[in-house]
């Protein structure tokens, strides 16, 4: 995984497999698991998974242009969705320790919590008229 940059260091895989975050055509794979080509590796990095059909194996680290001819991406779009979802969300749910937020992410906050027609709406509204329409029914 380290080879066809899934994971920046050998360690970083090698820890995500002993915390159970990589599995080997649906089993818990572990670090020194030789893989073949056909094998599917779905790697959870939350809040998705993601999954890479093995085409080749390698032995040596290959450049960013060459992770094609070695893996296939066949994660399900689904997944994309709940990253899409996460990334617009995210601010909300900062992790602890991430320290204080970025003007960035409160101009982002503020923008997403600022309804944006405060000015267009009418909030005189007659709650008589509803109750007496509840009431007919």
């Amino acid at each position: 995984m380290w080879a066809v940059r899934i994971f920046k260091t050998r360690t970083i895989a090698a820890e995500a497999c002993k915390k159970g975050r990589v599995m080997l055509n649906g089993a818990q794979a572990k670090a020194a698991r030789m893989v073949k080509p056909g094998d599917v590796i779905q790697v959870k990095k939350p809040p998705i998974t993601y999954s890479f059909k093995v085409l080749q194996t390698i032995e040596k680290r290959v450049g960013a242009k060459l992770v094609a001819e070695m893996m296939e991406n066949v994660t399900t779009p689904d997944q994309y969705e709940l990253l899409e979802l996460s990334r617009v969300s995210g601010f909300i749910n900062r992790a602890k320790g991430t320290g204080r937020p970025t003007k960035k992410d409160r101009r982002e906050l503020e923008e997403f919590t600022t309804p944006e027609f405060t000015d267009d709406f009418d909030f005189d509204f007659d709650f008589e008229e509803e109750e007496e329409y509840g009431e007919s029914d």
